[in-house]
């Protein structure tokens, strides 16, 4: 993070809404010594929350970037990422389920790409997968799933797939303590918005009765290793609307 460069760029949103440091410090809880600190670029003793605190005060959003290597964190994300969705791919198919991979779409405003669309036609079920090698931002996780269980029904349509009932949704984590502890910290959340878990998900995959909103942590090999036979990639372009 470059520390002088953050502290201008936030120095310069309080300029444009004419606010003194007071003004931020009220908004964000902090003091004004600290956002001054923060616009000198003197933010080594402080938390990532207060800089969070103050950059949402200024209407604005806090990314923090990690670089390792170029591109090679990238890469070691993307391969993470594949192992789960393979995981997770292998998973339906066992269970019956028809399974497109990386489904893009543009409906209208909406657009980007669902990583897992399952359909499993004995029960005319439909569900939407997201899967994180990592947990991330949970508001705007939330926000993507919503968005994407939306525009599910018209791009199953295309497929041919005759949905019955309401769209299933699951997200994908990789099983460790790391994973499991981030998303306890947030647990009221989860709990209101994807209540079910592990073995209340598996069985609802092998048997699809009602609908499915939850979350399912699995390792992200396969016997150690990548069992790269089971996705495929397919793309579905939609012509805007």
């Amino acid at each position: 993070m470059d520390a002088i460069r953050l502290g201008l760029q936030l120095r310069a949103l309080r300029i444009r809404r004419r606010w003194r440091q007071l003004d931020v410090a009220v908004r964000s809880g902090r003091s004004r010594s600290v956002v001054a600190a923060i616009e000198r670029g003197e933010i080594g003793r402080i938390q990532i929350d207060t800089l969070t605190a103050v950059a949402t005060a200024l209407d604005a959003r806090l990314d923090l970037v990690l670089r390792w290597h170029g591109e090679g964190l990238d890469r070691l994300l993307d391969a993470a990422h594949a192992r789960l969705v393979d995981a997770m791919v292998g998973l339906l198919r066992s269970a019956g389920w028809e399974v497109r991979v990386e489904v893009s779409f543009a409906i209208g405003r909406e657009h980007g790409s669902i990583d897992i669309l399952a359909f499993h036609a004995p029960t005319g079920r439909l569900l939407v997968i997201e899967v994180k090698s990592v947990v991330p931002d949970i508001q705007a996780l939330l926000h993507g799933v919503d968005r994407k269980v939306r525009v599910a029904l018209r791009i199953a349509s295309d497929f041919g797939w005759t949905v019955q009932g309401p769209v299933a949704r699951l997200v994908v984590l990789p099983e460790s303590a790391t994973s499991r502890r981030r998303v306890a910290l947030v647990a009221a959340t989860f709990d209101a918005v994807l209540p079910d878990r592990g073995v209340a998900a598996r069985r609802w995959i092998r048997r699809p009765a009602g609908t499915l909103a939850g979350v399912l942590f699995l390792p992200d090999s396969v016997r150690g290793g990548v069992r790269r036979s089971t996705t495929g990639v397919m793309r579905v372009n939609r012509a805007r609307g």
